[in-house]
């Protein structure tokens, strides 16, 4: 018997928006080297992570330094009715920041500093561009540190545009429980702010939960306001094996309803065990862990 074919992951046909060169001009001449429609650069923001391979690349890219630039690129796109993608650094897996329609890329990577950490309430307002890693090692100095760790190096504008979580949501949540507010320029290039850093508030609508995971659809977010937490003064791990997942997920459950304090959990069967003795050439039990 034939082994089945593999498919290829390929992106459902969307009709493809010209930019037109008027655009590319008034884009040049506002940005000047902070735009580039060259086609390295194009097809380096035009892919992430994900399995889709066969979308176009953006017509151009937008290097945003500030707020202000993001206001001036949207409403220059919105002028000449262009599809604009936030881009972070392309670690997501969504798929959502592929041009499936053109338009053009707003890279904002380069805005990338720590406005302000306020140790005494546990919070932190940043640019979209910071990474997790870097935010951590610039608060390290208050014992405080941010939890959210999707295995890779994001974003944090990405992290929030995406609800992004990781084996740390058992106890800390994911972005969505820690993204206390956000300015964000909208489709006609305003800025709009979101949420505040008090913990009771019951005005108006919770439009911080409407952006965190809205992937760049609703408008792109310049300023983000987090939830810190204490650096605990230990952490101990440790690898269970079980007969059945069963009693895995019984256990994990007791554990959690009892107040221990579990930081992440994770559950690997038998096939994952096998595929990760046979990768990193381990001798662990090939049962429930």
């Amino acid at each position: 018997m034939n082994p089945p074919a593999q498919t290829a992951h390929v992106m459902p046909e969307v009709r493809q928006r010209p930019v037109p060169p008027a655009l590319t001009e008034a884009l040049q001449q506002r940005f000047g080297a902070q735009f580039s429609d060259s086609l390295s650069v194009r097809e380096q923001h035009g892919r992430d992570e994900s399995a889709f391979t066969t979308v176009p690349p953006p017509a151009g890219v937008v290097f945003a330094e500030s707020t202000a630039d993001v206001q001036d690129a949207v409403r220059l796109c919105a002028q000449h009715r262009v599809p604009v993608i936030p881009y972070g650094v392309g670690t997501s897996l969504e798929g959502h920041l592929l041009a499936v329609q053109g338009g053009i890329s707003i890279d904002l990577g380069r805005m990338n500093r720590v406005l302000s950490v306020n140790a005494e309430d546990l919070t932190v307002t940043v640019q979209p561009g910071v990474t997790r890693e870097q935010l951590n090692a610039e608060i390290k100095s208050t014992g405080l540190f941010f939890p959210i760790d999707p295995g890779a190096n994001a974003t944090l504008g990405g992290m929030a545009a995406t609800r992004a979580s990781g084996t740390n949501a058992v106890r800390y949540g994911t972005m969505k429980d820690n993204v206390l507010g956000l300015a964000v320029v909208n489709a006609g290039g305003e800025v709009m702010r979101t949420g505040t850093r008090a913990k009771k508030s019951s005005a108006g609508y919770d439009l911080t939960r409407l952006f965190v995971g809205s992937e760049g659809t609703l408008g792109v977010m310049t300023e983000i306001t987090l939830r810190l937490y204490p650096l605990p003064e230990a952490v101990s791990a440790a690898i269970c094996t079980f007969p059945s997942i069963d009693a895995a997920v019984r256990t994990t459950i007791q554990v959690i309803q009892i107040g221990v304090p579990i930081a992440r959990c994770e559950l690997l069967d038998a096939n994952a065990l096998r595929a990760v003795n046979q990768h990193s050439r381990l001798a662990l039990p090939e049962a429930p862990m």
